[in-house]
């Protein structure tokens, strides 16, 4: 018997019962005695062990099983151990020869019956136990996106406040670093892995050599990032100067990010750097404002960009 025993005899099976257990006993009193080695409890017997003490004709054997089947499958919870037993020895049943003789091939029929019933209800219970495991594991599932769903929706809009304060502050210094931490908090909304501004120092005691805003990790592509707010369009000059900390970097790709655009000539030279298999995509601010405001996904926004860098000759599209 399996873990999902039945635990309250269906119709079907009780007629079953009834009809298969006399014909395992060849005696009433044996019969009660299969019973009661099932643990079935005395009290439920002993009024039929009367009726056969006083007169043995006046009760049959189908009678003393219906009636001591009825009394244990009345109680749901109270008698769930003696069913399970009684059911168990039954489908376990293999003398046969203990039976009358004519009574033998009709036993085993019916054994056999009660058999597949049981394993017909033992696996139907399976399958919904499975089928009720696997409702529940969606449900989870789905509970988890809906959750992870509504996070990232807070997270943007905490990222959108951030974005929108940018154009409220005056003071270059303290935008730089609220432009800054807003880029970051983007990236990190949209599980880009990201390594925060950070300085490198010269191998002879220079000091600061370098000062890099950031990486991020697209789609397995390093990408070293710039970022200025500056009044006048970026020139040349500025691209230059990225394009030099790209160069030392084997394998590395840039981003450049303004919130003023680009003059044409450094857009210009992104396009030459395009030779030398140097990708630098040129980025406005106001991209990360449409990708907010439209729920876009940033990283397809930037593999988009570096595809149309990489066949088109275009670093700056818009």
């Amino acid at each position: 018997m399996s873990q999902t025993d039945i635990f309250h005899y269906p119709p079907e099976l009780f007629d079953l019962l009834v009809n298969t257990l006399p014909l395992l006993s060849r005696g009433k009193q044996s019969l009660i005695l299969f019973f009661r080695g099932a643990g079935v409890p005395e009290n439920l017997c002993s009024d039929l062990n009367e009726r056969l003490s006083y007169n043995r004709d006046d009760i049959s054997k189908y009678e003393i099983a219906r009636t001591i089947l009825t009394r244990i499958n009345e109680k749901n919870e109270k008698y769930i151990r003696e069913r399970r037993e009684l059911l168990k020895r039954v489908i376990e049943f293999e003398s046969f020869t203990n039976c009358w003789p004519e009574d033998q091939y009709k036993a085993q029929g019916l054994v056999a019956e009660i058999r597949k019933v049981v394993n017909v209800k033992d696996s139907f219970t399976r399958m919904k136990n499975e089928a009720e495991k696997e409702r529940e594991k969606n449900r989870e599932e789905y509970r988890k996106k809906v959750e992870e769903v509504k996070r990232h929706k807070e997270e943007l809009e905490n990222v959108k406040r951030k974005f929108y304060s940018l154009f409220a502050e005056n003071n270059p210094q303290r935008r730089g670093k609220m432009l800054e931490e807003a880029l970051n908090s983007l990236f990190q909304a949209f599980n880009i892995l990201v390594r925060e501004a950070f300085t490198r120092v010269g191998d002879n005691n220079e000091g600061i050599v370098e000062q890099i805003d950031g990486v991020v990790e697209i789609s397995g592509v390093l990408y070293i990032v710039e970022m200025k707010w500056k009044k006048d369009p970026i020139g040349q000059e500025d691209i230059f100067q990225h394009l030099g900390r790209m160069y030392h970097r084997a394998n590395t790709n840039g981003i450049y990010i303004s919130a003023s655009g680009y003059a044409n000539s450094s857009i210009l030279a992104a396009k030459e750097a395009l030779q030398k298999d140097a990708i630098l995509l040129l980025t406005d601010l106001k991209e990360f404002v449409d990708i907010l405001e439209n729920e876009k996904n940033l990283a397809d926004h930037f593999i988009s960009k570096n595809h149309r860098a990489r066949l088109d000759k275009a670093p700056y599209t818009k």
